[in-house]
């Protein structure tokens, strides 16, 4: 069986941190956040992979190549993107027979893929306790008889998690209308698998959909909830580290460091001394963290610096950004409420009591900021010494 993995999206309510990288390569753990979908799959059964790209698609086909873990894969180009239908439709010519559709930016429990693949028309749903929001399947004796959008009476609580077995006939029903949403959705193709076969339902256990920066970090507990100790780079005598630690050759943890997992630390990463890290903490490939510095509960990406004596909590810090010594991130509200971000110009409820900042590749802050828990800094944005931020920039 082939699998679609949909990777053509910008990802705009992920920004900054997508300003030149698709969301779909976001860090989760020790590879990008579509290889665990590309995973999943391959563990699944699927012989060859088929990803649509378009954002800065060089990203994904320098990182997955013509082959990954010994399995074919193809790309399909989509240079603008009209829906999930539209997207898949510029894979047609690379369809041969049953195939299966997930998206790229989401994690599956692999377990839950290798049912859906089983045999026969499918799709993965995923029970919430307040389904409007989402596609909601009616399901009736354990074959799908609809599919409705966000509807305010759900007729269940199994949502459409982007999940699907089509068969061979439906890689000649994607030239479907524009909806009112000015998409061509995928949800229309499943009508018609629909009414000329069984779909089946699988029940996916533990699903989540990575679209805005605090999912990015809910990614990250998830993936370094799993891992296996594995010390192999430097780690001085005289540090100390607990629990599912991961420290990767060409990383080097220096004296006084205390390490408390699950963390991970990757090549060329370099910590301390007299640091603290704590989990669930991804420090990517070329880091520094200096001196008496905390970080707790963050993803840290390739080449960031945090000098010493600073403190980052609950954040998403993008790539080669400097923090200037001192800096400090507050990650709570004083009256406890849901921290709140900027997504595409509003502020969203994270539903985080617990959330500090977002920040741009190439930002700098200068010695002695402080940052109000749900601040974003832009690509390259910068701060004054001293400077006390409460808004983004």
């Amino acid at each position: 069986m082939q699998a679609v993995i949909l990777a053509a999206g910008e990802g705009t309510r992920m920004r900054p941190l997508t300003a030149s990288l698709p969301k779909p390569m976001l860090p989760v753990a020790d590879r990008p956040l579509s290889a665990h979908t590309a995973d999943a799959a391959v563990t699944a059964g699927v012989d060859e992979l088929v990803f649509v790209v378009g954002y800065e698609r060089a990203t994904v086909r320098d990182y997955f190549g013509e082959r990954y873990r010994g399995v074919p894969v193809s790309y399909a180009a989509q240079d603008e993107q009209f829906g999930t239908a539209h997207a898949v439709k510029a894979a047609q010519e690379h369809l041969e027979g049953e195939f299966a559709v997930l998206n790229g930016d989401d994690l599956y429990d692999p377990a839950a893929l290798t049912e859906l693949f089983s045999g026969g028309p499918a799709v993965g749903t995923h029970a919430v306790e307040d389904p409007t929001p989402y596609g909601v399947f009616d399901v009736q004796d354990g074959t799908v008889a609809g599919v409705v959008e966000k509807p305010d009476d759900p007729p269940s609580n199994r949502i459409n998690v982007g999940a699907y077995v089509f068969p061979a006939e439906a890689r000649d029903w994607l030239d479907v209308p524009m909806s009112e949403r000015g998409e061509h959705e995928i949800t229309d193709v499943l009508q018609r698998v629909i009414g000329e076969f069984d779909l089946r339902t699988v029940g996916v256990e533990r699903w989540l959909g990575v679209g805005r920066p605090w999912e990015l970090l809910e990614a990250n507990e998830w993936k370094l909830g799993d891992i296996v100790p594995d010390i192999r780079g430097e780690v001085s005598d005289d540090a100390d580290v607990r629990g599912p630690v991961v420290v990767e050759d060409g990383a080097a943890v220096e004296p006084g460091v205390v390490v408390e997992g699950p963390v991970l630390i990757r090549s060329g990463a370099d910590v301390g001394p007299n640091a603290y890290i704590r989990g669930s903490t991804l420090l990517c490939k070329d880091t520094h963290i200096g001196n008496g510095v905390e970080i707790k509960n963050s993803v840290v990406m390739r080449g960031t610096n945090v000098p010493h004596l600073s403190y980052v909590g609950d954040s998403v810090l993008g790539r080669d950004v400097n923090l200037g010594a001192g800096t400090q991130v507050a990650n709570l509200r004083h009256d406890d409420d849901p921290v709140k971000l900027t997504v595409k110009g509003d502020r969203v409820s994270t539903g985080r009591r617990k959330f500090g900042v977002v920040v741009g590749d190439g930002a700098k802050t200068g010695i002695n900021t402080s940052l109000n828990p749900g601040v974003t800094l832009s690509t390259g944005a910068t701060t004054e010494p001293g400077e006390h931020v409460t808004r983004d920039r």
